[in-house]
């Protein structure tokens, strides 16, 4: 059976990542040597056409600012070509070829990144199921310790002058099928709603919302089944906990899943990329393309 991997390998990967990189690496760009069209300057043997400048020229940009753009960027290019041809005088032979070495590895790099990115785009399966993450909590959920409180809540912040607060706190702590139907029809008078007390928030962000609310005194209102009701010149603020989690609790699930979703997908990329090296080098010793020679004795 043809491993996946194999497969890939053989697929050619034309993205505009690998255009870019060569583009970007090779000399025949801003430092063309022959061009059909009239040169704009020339520093040495190497000259810059119009062609070479059209991307930073728009519509949108007036003649003067053109033409100040374009003299910066002319400039600018002759700077670099005069520092590069004076470095090469004047930097040892032992300093450039140092410097080759390292052009030469960041070349390779580029592209070898880019090619082994689209192939994880390729062959990568990015699905995480309800299963796995909650297999990996299970295992791993002592690493998951909270650093904040967290706290689920119903909120409802009021207009000072509001008439039917009472209804409105009623149907709040109660939030039956019937309560819910009622503040929703009203939503559109409320400052600021959270209906949704399955989500887990942290005490900074209520603090955010709930200006009452204080780090000193959040113990005295953010309890589970606490209500409160506090105002201030802003407004009244309504709110019903749900359930609470400490600090050095364990984190809930919900509250992480997206971190452990990424974490499971970095580890399962991490894994094809060993396996699509592995991979890659035994079929280059089966195909004689690489091979390591042995020291003599």
């Amino acid at each position: 059976m043809i491993s996946p991997l194999k497969n890939l390998l053989r697929v050619p990967v034309l993205l505009g990542s690998l255009i870019l990189v060569v583009l970007v690496i090779s000399c025949d760009g801003l430092f063309k040597k022959e061009s059909d069209s009239e040169p704009l300057a020339r520093v040495g043997d190497a000259f810059l056409y119009k062609e070479d400048i059209e991307t930073l020229l728009s519509a949108s940009i007036n003649q003067q600012d053109s033409a100040s753009l374009v003299t910066n960027y002319i400039n600018n290019w002759a700077i670099k070509r005069l520092l590069f041809s004076k470095a090469q005088i004047n930097l040892t032979e032992e300093e450039i070829a140092a410097f080759e070495r390292l052009v030469a590895n960041y070349r390779i790099d580029l592209f070898t990144r880019a090619y082994k990115e689209a192939l994880v785009l390729r062959g990568e399966d990015t699905t995480v199921t309800d299963v796995q993450l909650q297999r990996f909590y299970e295992e791993e959920k002592e690493n998951f310790i909270l650093k904040e409180k967290l706290v689920q809540l119903r909120f409802i912040q009021l207009p000072t002058q509001f008439l039917n607060k009472d209804e409105v706190i009623e149907g709040l702590q109660r939030f039956g099928e019937e309560d819910k139907v009622f503040l929703d029809s009203i939503s559109v008078q409320f400052t600021k709603l959270n209906f949704n007390d399955s989500l887990w928030i942290p005490v900074s962000r209520i603090i955010q919302e709930i200006p009452p609310i204080t780090f000193e005194n959040e113990d005295r209102y953010l309890k589970k089944s606490q209500f409160f009701e506090l105002e201030d010149s802003v407004g009244v603020y309504l709110g019903k906990i749900a359930e609470v989690r400490s600090i050095n609790d364990i984190a809930p699930l919900t509250y992480i899943e997206p971190t452990i979703r990424q974490v499971l997908l970095n580890r399962r990329k991490l894994e094809f990329m060993r396996r699509l090296e592995t991979e890659i080098l035994d079929e280059a010793v089966k195909q004689n393309e690489f091979e390591i020679y042995e020291k003599k004795k």
